[in-house]
């Protein structure tokens, strides 16, 4: 196989440049969460209440979801140079139509069209998965997550600076600009690294079943998951919480709303770091059993009665950390299932993980008002949380049974 440490930059007979990889990632990331800070300005922009201009959020999630089923089939068919190109060029129109939409209607058919970025992060991750094998992958991926991470910690502050001076829709005049930029760097510096399949588009799709049956497949998938889900409970509710609970303005809710990302940098580097000597399953372990103590730390101090700003968002932290840990171990040990269905395997893994993520964000924003505070949202990200780390435990009795 191929190693990045080969890579020469804008040299696409080598493998790609780290770096690109990172960026296709983040973009991705960057596009789901930069103007959060503005739907409440949006909101009355559009002219039209809160819960239906959250719904940016989670049909984004929902039509990434679906995107990626097809993602990873007509990759591993075509390869991942020109899908991933493809999906770039298309995202570059769907946000100029955010930009030019006179109502909020035709804003959200844009916002879903947006979501071909999708094959950004999960293409990022199956070329990651084309070029190492197993533990090494996980700390690649891991690595590579990492450096995303600064995308999203500093996106949601950077998009509050941007609406504070500029706007909302200076938000996606920069996305605009960042997609252009990348699809330059992609053009000149990512060849392709998967070799193209003899199959027909059919008999790709007709593989699902393969990992489909595979307890090991759902294992992991689900782990990463219900893990995560926790952070997008959080997408979906922590707007909220700081817009009307706790009265924060857009340039401080945007900074403050960030928590989760400095964990997530955090337990990425531990992934790159040492889930070859400790082992994926026991990172994913670990990674669960954090990512649950940020809710229920914070939902003590509510239960405590000395809730703010502060005691509600340093939490939040631990989601980011647990989730920097499971979800590269748990990518990687998806993808391992049937390595020569890696394309196929991330996109299904991701559209579980957004799927779910959708899902859970939607109905975050309908839990909140007012009167309840954030009581709703710290209970359900909590129950999410927990689920994860019921379900890699399973994985792991699985594999002492099967040992024994």
């Amino acid at each position: 196989m191929s190693d990045m440490s080969s890579a020469r930059y804008f040299h696409r007979a080598s493998p790609p440049h780290i770096s690109t990889l990172i960026l296709l990632a983040g973009l991705a990331a960057l596009s789901m969460n930069v103007f959060l800070p503005s739907l409440p300005i949006m909101a009355e922009h559009f002219q039209t209440d809160y819960r239906v201009m959250q719904l940016s959020v989670g049909i984004y999630l929902g039509c990434s979801a679906f995107l990626q089923i097809l993602i990873g089939p007509i990759s591993d068919k075509f390869g991942r140079r020109p899908v991933i190109l493809w999906g770039l060029a298309l995202f570059m129109v769907a946000t100029v139509g955010c930009l030019l939409a006179p109502n909020i209607e035709i804003f959200l058919a844009f916002r879903m069209a947006q979501a071909v970025i999708a094959t950004a992060m999960t293409l990022s991750r199956a070329v990651v998965r084309d070029l190492y094998d197993d533990e090494k992958a996980a700390s690649m991926i891991g690595y590579v997550t990492m450096g995303m991470s600064v995308v999203p910690m500093v996106g949601p502050a950077f998009g509050g600076l941007l609406q504070e001076y500029f706007g909302w829709a200076s938000n996606f005049w920069m996305l605009l600009i960042f997609a252009a930029l990348l699809y330059w760097i992609t053009w000149s510096d990512l060849g392709e690294t998967k070799m193209q399949s003899g199959k027909t588009l059919g008999a790709q799709f007709r593989e699902y079943p393969e990992l489909l049956t595979s307890p090991r497949f759902w294992g992991y998938t689900m782990a990463s998951a219900l893990a995560s889900g926790t952070f997008f409970a959080y997408i979906g509710g922590a707007p909220f919480v700081g817009s009307n609970i706790f009265d924060l303005d857009p340039k401080r809710l945007g900074l403050i709303i960030s928590a989760p990302a400095v964990g997530y940098m955090a337990g990425n580097f531990i992934s790159g770091r040492f889930s070859t000597r400790i082992g994926i399953n026991r990172m994913i372990l670990l990674g669960c059993i954090i990512s649950s103590a940020g809710p229920g730390l914070a939902l003590l101090t509510l239960i405590a009665g000395s809730i703010n700003p502060l005691a509600f968002f340093t939490p939040m932290i631990l989601i980011g950390l647990g989730n920097g840990m499971t979800i590269p171990n748990a990518t990687a040990g998806a993808l391992s299932v049937r390595p020569h269905l890696a394309g196929t395997a991330s996109g299904l893994t991701g559209a579980m993980l957004i799927g779910i993520g959708a899902a859970l964000s939607a109905f975050a924003g309908t839990l909140l008002t007012d009167e309840t505070g954030a009581a709703p949202l710290l209970i359900l990200m909590l129950i999410c949380g927990l689920m994860g780390l019921v379900t890699i435990g399973l994985v792991v009795m699985r594999e002492r049974q099967i040992q024994n």
